[in-house]
């Protein structure tokens, strides 16, 4: 069975792009819009096993997503890959003290991005 991952995203071109990069590589993959969104699907399907969380996201932000997800016992386990805006070095830190696991910066490059997740999700 393929390893699920969660894209929280709201810039369609950019979702669009991780879901085809991503697929390619034999992902299976579950999408959402919004923060909200995230946090609705991660609490309903357990097979998630990567968060690639946008920090600027509508309705609930990256930032927020990530410390309900380190707050709640059910899902402080999930590996977070963070994308944060090229030069936003303040962002990095903050996700980093907060438990994300990787970062990206945007504009991303495909390799990056299969790289990081490669590493992530290994066994």
């Amino acid at each position: 069975m393929a390893t699920r991952l969660l894209i929280a995203e709201d810039e369609a071109s950019i979702l669009e792009s991780l879901v085809f990069i991503l697929g390619r590589e034999g992902y299976d993959i579950v999408t959402a819009r919004d923060g909200e969104g995230a946090l609705q699907q991660l609490k309903a399907d357990e097979a998630v096993r990567l968060l690639i969380l946008d920090v600027m996201l509508p309705r609930v932000n990256g930032f927020e997503v990530l410390r309900t997800v380190r707050g709640d016992a059910a899902l402080a386990h999930l590996r977070v890959l963070m994308l944060t805006a090229k030069g936003q070095a303040r962002d990095r830190q903050m996700a980093d003290q907060m438990g994300a696991d990787a970062f990206v910066a945007k504009p991303f490059s495909n390799q990056d991005v299969v790289r990081e997740v490669r590493r992530l999700v290994a066994p």
